[in-house]
């Protein structure tokens, strides 16, 4: 019997030592349920004061209203994790000396980690602004995507991801406008999601503001119109003029074709359209650079050329639809 014993001791503690490594996270689990059972023992304080309250004139009674539901998220910020593998990522969001997280976190493999209730609070915006918006934690989901910063991203993990934003939108109702990039929110600090990133493919799956390419196309800007003058006729001035005019090149259409063209006005600020869309432009440069990040992915810096300033004159009239 107690060899029996003996011999059936080492395979139950192999047993019990399997299944506390099955999880290698049950403990940061054993932590979040702690906090989470903490946070409702605050909400069910009633009524639940903010310091110096005591000193109001209060009423006679408590009285509770009964119209009242969780915090509603209204933006999903999307990031890269700027880290080696998923694991690393999992392991930085575990660590409460690292004061960051994530609601989801996305491998390359198209494996996603729901790592914190969409009604709670995450810490991955940091400081930024979107808007009039200035605290985008407590207003947005976070999703960090399995990356180095400077790889094309893993088509198994972009399918996943437009997953997650189709389950967030339709769970949430969130704008479609309102799925943008770390950069966007926080421009003098972030640069991502990466030049790779599909944010095209995004809004045609109704996830983020994208514009009409043939009409960016088609789009010229507002100049004086040169006096009428008879075409057999040719002067120095008619000479100036075309020289002036051939700056760009002309597009021929076929004829019989008619090509609708918008004409950007000379009123047309960009620093305002880039305000008016979302972005904080008290460092200008850092805001031409996320948007041409997010829009243009090409010649990222802080020069608008007039490529740039058509995408984003249809980005500006877009927003204020």
């Amino acid at each position: 019997m107690k060899r029996t014993a003996l011999l059936c001791f080492p395979v139950f503690l192999s047993m019990v030592l399997a299944g506390c490594s099955s999880n290698p996270y049950a403990a940061t689990n054993k932590i979040y349920k702690k906090q989470a059972k903490a946070f409702a023992k605050t909400l069910r304080a009633t009524p639940v004061t903010n310091p110096g309250e005591d000193s109001l004139m209060q009423g006679d009674q408590w009285v509770g209203t009964t119209n009242f539901n969780l915090r509603k998220p209204n933006f999903v910020v999307i990031h890269h994790t700027a880290q080696n593998s998923t694991e690393q990522t999992l392991k930085t969001f575990t660590l409460a000396r690292t004061q960051v997280s994530a609601h989801y976190v996305i491998g390359r493999d198209g494996k996603v980690y729901h790592m914190l209730s969409d009604y709670l609070r995450a810490w991955h915006g940091g400081a930024g602004k979107w808007g009039n918006n200035s605290d985008l934690n407590s207003s947005s989901i976070g999703i960090e995507l399995d990356n180095n910063g400077s790889e094309p991203f893993a088509e198994a993990q972009i399918n996943s991801l437009l997953q997650v934003l189709a389950i967030l939108k339709k769970t949430h109702g969130i704008p479609a406008a309102n799925f943008i990039g770390h950069s966007d929110i926080a421009p003098s600090r972030k640069v991502d999601p990466n030049p790779t990133f599909p944010w095209k493919k995004l809004a045609e799956a109704g996830f983020g503001m994208w514009y009409d390419e043939e009409k960016v196309r088609n789009s010229v800007f507002e100049s004086i119109i040169p006096p009428y003058q008879d075409s057999t006729v040719v002067t120095a001035d008619s000479m100036a003029i075309a020289k002036d005019s051939i700056s760009a090149p002309v597009t021929i259409v076929p004829p019989g074709v008619v090509v609708e063209v918008d004409t950007i006005p000379l009123s047309f600020q960009p620093k305002d359209a880039l305000r008016i869309i979302g972005y904080d432009v008290k460092n200008l440069d850092a805001a031409i650079k996320a948007f041409k990040l997010h829009f243009v992915q090409k010649e990222v810096n802080g020069i608008l050329t007039d490529d740039d300033k058509k995408v984003l004159y249809h980005l500006y009239k877009k927003s204020l639809e």
